[in-house]
């Protein structure tokens, strides 16, 4: 599945640039560095927006086509931060076989937002993940730091109602 990019307005600081700068300048003459600059820069602002990569497109002396490419193949990258409410689906089979698609597609229409996006206003941000390792609670999703097992799609608005206060 190809990562998306959506328009979120991106509110970099100046210490996070300063501190991409230092690692960019760790790396630029390193053979094969572009991976760690972008692990390390993705530890400094939580994801990977485009304006990001093209700090890291102009000074590793990379295409940004490159960069892109490298981030949109590889899971541990993220294009758009996470929300204010981070709701996760696991899509393992076990949880797949319980209707995890059903219920990621419920979640989707309830907040408006799709799989692998992140609302405009930054409130709700929606992933489908890969296994989680909650297999006997099929199907999961979490919400932040809260699980949530064995659910059945019609708990599923009520759910996420606690979290649109």
């Amino acid at each position: 599945m190809k990562k998306k990019m959506t328009t979120v307005n991106f509110n970099g600081t100046q210490e996070q640039e300063a501190m991409l700068a230092q690692v960019i300048d760790e790396y630029k003459n390193v053979k094969g560095a572009l991976m760690p600059v972008l692990q390390k820069a993705q530890r400094i602002y939580g994801y990977l927006p485009i304006e990001v990569q093209k700090m890291i497109a102009d000074g590793m002396d990379v295409s940004l086509e490159e960069i892109y490419g490298v981030v949109t193949f590889y899971s541990q990258f993220i294009l758009n931060p996470k929300g204010e409410v981070a709701i996760a689906v696991c899509m393992g089979t076990a949880c797949y076989v319980k209707g995890s698609g059903d219920i990621l597609n419920k979640i989707s229409a309830n907040i408006g937002v799709k799989s692998g996006e992140t609302s405009s206003d930054g409130k709700y941000s929606l992933e489908a993940t890969r296994c989680i390792g909650a297999c006997g609670l099929a199907p999961v999703m979490t919400i932040n730091d809260d699980v949530y097992g064995r659910i059945k799609l019609e708990e599923v608005d009520e759910i996420l109602a606690r979290y649109k206060k």
